[in-house]
């Protein structure tokens, strides 16, 4: 493949493809596509768990994550849990239903960060933390267009913001700079950890989910 060509393959992809594993509605199972689902969020969750033992900085989230894990003591898995449990509530006023995949990705990314911290080495040494979190970063990315595209629903994260929008009219992007910015300040003021790595998480995430969007989209399309 020339340089141009894997250029072109790698071109970023602003909209959610349509896969032979798409489905028709938020309960419309079957063995591929709920299969492609849980693989594409316990990888997720295992980037996730890659960025935060790169030990220079989280996502915003997971920076939340993180200071209510320390106060409470209690694992990094149930943190997650219990936020991801506590924001899907906050679809109940927003009147917005959840889906199969909402659901899985409460379970399944607790599950695999709980994974990934306990097996996962916490860096020490920052280059090595840079890496992590940048092979964290294509792991969410690569992650999401996989559980994106199986359209079981989205994840109490994105349905909170895209339920506030709908609400209000406040544009989606306002909406979830918002709501990251608050997450962000939380987790900070609880002791979670911010630094290099959590500038990199909010620099190239949308860009890692845009190219692993446009990847798949290519390589599914006839």
């Amino acid at each position: 493949m020339s340089s141009n060509a894997f250029m072109e393959f790698l071109r970023p992809h602003r909209t959610v493809p349509v896969t032979a594993w798409s489905a028709q509605s938020k309960w419309d199972l079957g063995f591929t596509r709920v299969l492609i689902l849980w693989v594409g969020l316990f990888i997720f969750g295992l980037g996730d768990a890659f960025v935060i033992q790169s030990n220079i900085g989280n996502g915003p989230w997971s920076v939340l994550a993180q200071g209510i894990s320390r106060n409470l003591d209690i694992t990094m898995g149930w943190s997650t849990f219990g936020i991801s449990a506590l924001v899907l509530l906050g679809w109940i006023p927003l009147r917005e239903k959840p889906g199969f995949g909402t659901i899985s990705n409460i379970i399944i990314i607790a599950l695999a960060i709980e994974f990934g911290v306990t097996y996962i080495p916490l860096q020490e040494n920052y280059f090595v933390g840079i890496l992590y979190t940048l092979l964290g970063i294509g792991m969410v990315g690569a992650a999401s267009a996989l559980y994106i595209t199986c359209g079981l629903g989205p994840g109490p994260r994105d349905g909170l913001m895209t339920g506030i929008h709908f609400k209000t009219g406040i544009r989606v992007g306002r909406v979830r700079l918002a709501i990251e910015s608050t997450v962000f300040a939380l987790g900070w003021l609880l002791g979670g950890t911010v630094g290099l790595g959590t500038l990199l998480f909010a620099g190239l995430i949308g860009q890692s989910i845009a190219v692993a969007l446009g990847v798949v989209s290519r390589l599914t399309s006839k």
